[in-house]
């Protein structure tokens, strides 16, 4: 299966927020937005210079099925981003596509902006996300309980 990377479009952002309220997606990935005008005001500042969050959209044999991003992008903390990733069509989930698709992104990110770790968080039941990063060379920091969850802390150092 060919895995590629695009640039996000406010109609790519309009697609993946519908796509995201799916209650699978929903119970498993936190979203700050809660309408699409909020999730497009959201990518909209991430076109603005200065910008401390970017991201592609995720393609799977020339389908469109999720999107990835960092955030919290600033070279003088540690980590010097937090990453984030989602396929939301269910029929291409457990294929490896995210795996490759975190290895593309993060070339991308260390050349573009420089970076030297990154971060993910994850719920501890989310054994796929929990995968996916670990293939990629990400370690566990940190297990913690924030708001009656268990989450864990991963970083990735280039």
């Amino acid at each position: 299966m060919r895995v590629m990377l695009k640039n996000r479009t406010e109609a790519d952002v309009r697609i993946y927020y519908e796509k995201a309220q799916q209650p699978e997606i929903k119970a498993m990935l936190p979203q700050e937005a809660k309408s699409v005008e909020e999730a497009v005001d959201a990518y909209r500042k991430t076109l603005l210079a200065g910008s401390t969050s970017w991201g592609h959209t995720i393609y799977a044999d020339d389908e469109y099925v999720g999107d990835i991003w960092c955030y919290c992008i600033d070279r003088e903390e540690t980590p010097n981003a937090m990453l984030s990733f989602c396929i939301f069509e269910k029929a291409y989930w457990n294929r490896g596509i995210t795996s490759k698709a975190v290895s593309l992104f993060l070339k991308e990110i260390h050349d573009r902006y420089e970076i030297e770790t990154i971060g993910a968080f994850t719920f501890s039941d989310n054994f796929s996300s929990q995968q996916v990063l670990a293939k990629n060379g990400f370690q566990l920091m940190e297990e913690f309980t924030e708001d009656g969850r268990k989450s864990r802390y991963y970083q990735l150092r280039f």
